[in-house]
This record gives C-alpha cells, sequence and structure tokens, in this order.
C-alpha cells in the first residue's frame, strides 16, 4: 500500500510539473488531473493507510479522555 501510495503521489507531482514545464495544448489538463490525483487519490489512500489500526476513540474528547488529560496536567 505503501507503494502504491508513493507511485501515485509521485505521477500527480510529475504531471503537475510537465504541465507547467511543457508548453503544449493541454498543460491546463495535466495540471488539473495531478490535482484531481492528490485530492482524490493520494490524501484518501494516506489518510487510511495512516488510521487504519488505530482506535477512534482514543483521540474524541470523551468524559474518560477529558479525565486523563486532567490527571495528566496535575503531574
Amino acid at each position: 500500500m505503501k507503494y502504491i501510495i508513493l507511485i501515485a503521489f509521485l505521477a500527480s507531482l510529475g504531471s503537475i510539473i510537465c504541465g507547467f514545464l511543457l508548453d503544449v495544448d493541454y498543460a491546463q489538463k495535466l495540471i488539473g488531473f495531478g490535482v484531481l490525483g492528490l485530492f482524490l487519490i493520494v490524501i484518501p489512500l494516506f489518510s487510511y493507510y495512516r488510521w487504519k489500526d488505530r482506535d477512534v476513540k482514543d483521540y474524541m474528547l470523551s468524559k474518560e479522555n477529558l479525565d486523563k488529560m486532567r490527571e495528566n496536567q496535575k503531574n
């Protein structure tokens, strides 16, 4: 999964760079597809890859977590 994300990121970045550097009729489309690739493919895959084994309850402000934070601040 890490390599798929890396390849998609490099492809999107390459498309954006080629869109800026090449003087072709479809340069703006290259930039647009690169940005779409970043925001619709790379960022969701990266977010899923980084959060797949974590419990969301650890990051929510619940009564137990607030009590833990207050306990840690006293120490």
